[in-house]
């Protein structure tokens, strides 16, 4: 008799703490795709890599989210604004212009080798929105391997 209402107190006590958190709400990161526009000006991807960009990369990696219908509910409007702030931490398209040439070497680095060991996009992301074909793979990796390359290139030259 003690454990049911035991288990009953636990029972509303949680779901009291269900519906105070609806009531935290973080920032929307809506900063609108023009926010990509210095990045994508600078980098020229193809119209096909500028949509695997749009579709795969940028809800994390820019000042601009789609966000799907359960991010209005606590405790996953928390978690996706985790995973944002997270992702721009490492990777903000939007904020390109301030980084350096080395660092934008670098960053394009890192998304070669996080997309080459398919650690990018997360899978909980891709579980959700769907991965990125191998075809995709493939292109975007080719795009950024070139970027990178004239980014090494002003790199030798501002050095000599």
């Amino acid at each position: 008799m003690m454990i049911k209402k035991g288990v009953k107190i636990l029972l509303v006590l949680g779901l009291a703490a269900l519906v105070a958190i609806q009531f935290i709400r973080p920032e929307k990161n809506n900063d609108g795709y023009k926010s990509v526009a210095a990045f994508e000006a600078e980098t020229k991807p193809s119209e096909q890599v500028a949509s695997i960009l749009k579709e795969s990369c940028y809800d994390c990696h820019s000042n601009q989210t789609r966000y799907p219908w359960y991010a209005e509910l606590a405790p996953f409007s928390l978690w996706l604004n985790d995973h944002i702030i997270d992702g721009k931490k490492h990777f903000n398209v939007s904020a390109w212009s301030e980084y350096t040439v080395k660092k934008k070497e670098h960053k394009l680095e890192e998304l070669v080798e996080m997309v080459e060991n398919e650690e990018m996009p997360l899978r909980s992301y891709a579980f959700v929105h769907g991965n990125i074909s191998e075809d995709d793979r493939k292109l975007l990796l080719q795009w950024a391997g070139l970027v990178r390359l004239q980014y090494k290139h002003q790199l030798e030259v501002s050095s000599r």
